[in-house]
């Protein structure tokens, strides 16, 4: 096999190896839309709102501010990790990512 062909066969297998293991790692992460879901107990109460939308939601259901509560709903979206915010009429109120 000649040098060029032999550097052309390294190169692609180089690429085809890196592509291949970007694969996964693309796949686990979360897009953040700016989106979440409010749940009351298993009730869906607002679906796919925009988080300052959830936050005042929740925090008149909770009866909490809602500046912190926005700021929950933005880390739920961008991580995706659901957020038990209170209990409101012993069902539990959370953010959930859309």
């Amino acid at each position: 096999m000649s040098r060029t062909k032999r550097m052309l066969a390294a190169v692609s297998a180089s690429a085809l190896l890196a592509g291949a293991a970007a694969g996964p790692a693309a796949a686990a992460t979360t897009t953040q839309d700016g989106l979440v879901n409010v749940n009351v107990g298993n009730v869906n109460v607002a679906r796919d709102v925009d988080v300052g939308v959830a936050a005042n939601v929740v925090a008149n259901v909770c009866g909490v501010n809602v500046g912190p509560v926005q700021a929950l709903a933005s880390q739920v979206d961008a991580t995706g990790t659901a957020t038990a915010v209170c209990t409101s009429g012993g069902q539990v109120v959370r953010l959930l990512q859309n």
